[in-house]
């Protein structure tokens, strides 16, 4: 008898564990080589706090449910027909993945000339970019995200959403795939920053890694 529990704790357990179907991808830096810009402290509590809860609730929202087999994109994508529980943690957890690898410790990363020749084309050059898109962010009232995107005529665009939508789902005003996010929530910059997001919004573009926003690009462009 005593051999069965186990056998079942451990069926349970492993049914438990194949459930996870989303996971964190391991922070490419450590939680102080954006010292300067973002603090250890905040990317330490922003990772494995925030960051690990969307994840591990989006995973409890999806159980049991068709989305369990869903891509993340997918789930994405029909938002209007989910739950908030889902709705939130899907758009959590997709924009802080993206988030993570949008940073870098290395020093002046440049956009590919494809992706910053795009850039002047559609906003005039990159000052003005970064001039709109500090404003998205400042701009958005309570928590939300600013985000540099690419439509579905391959065009770039910049917008803004509240709490965790973005611009993947089917409920988002402007639509398209996005290449740079900023987190605009006070967990991603108040230890440092308090009340000055602003002086965040700035500092932010000393540790942008354009190099995988570029990259990003190129993917979104291929898709079209």
């Amino acid at each position: 008898m005593k051999i069965m529990k186990i056998a079942a704790l451990g069926a349970v357990f492993a049914a438990q564990f194949t459930l996870a179907q989303f996971k964190q991808t391991p922070l490419p830096y450590a939680y102080n080589a954006l010292e300067g810009s973002i603090d250890a402290q905040t990317m330490e509590i922003h990772y494995s706090k925030h960051g690990a809860a969307y994840a591990a609730n989006l995973n409890k929202a999806i159980a049991g449910t068709p989305q369990e087999k869903e891509t993340l994109i997918k789930i994405l994508s029909e938002t209007s027909k989910l739950s908030p529980a889902v709705r939130n943690n899907a758009g959590g957890h997709y924009n802080h993945e993206l988030f993570w690898t949008i940073l870098t410790p290395e020093k002046n990363t440049q956009p590919s000339a494809k992706l910053a020749k795009a850039i002047t084309e559609t906003f005039g050059s990159m000052e003005a970019f970064k001039e709109k898109m500090s404003k998205a962010g400042a701009d958005r009232f309570g928590s939300g995200w600013a985000w540099l995107s690419v439509d579905k005529n391959g065009k770039l665009f910049v917008s803004s959403t509240p709490n965790q939508d973005n611009p993947l789902m089917d409920i988002a005003e402007e639509k398209g795939t996005p290449i740079l996010g900023i987190d605009v929530w006070e967990h991603a910059y108040y230890l440092k920053y308090q009340n000055k997001r602003a002086d965040y919004l700035s500092a932010i573009w000393n540790v942008l890694n354009w190099k995988e926003v570029s990259k990003r690009y190129d993917d979104a462009l291929s898709k079209k």
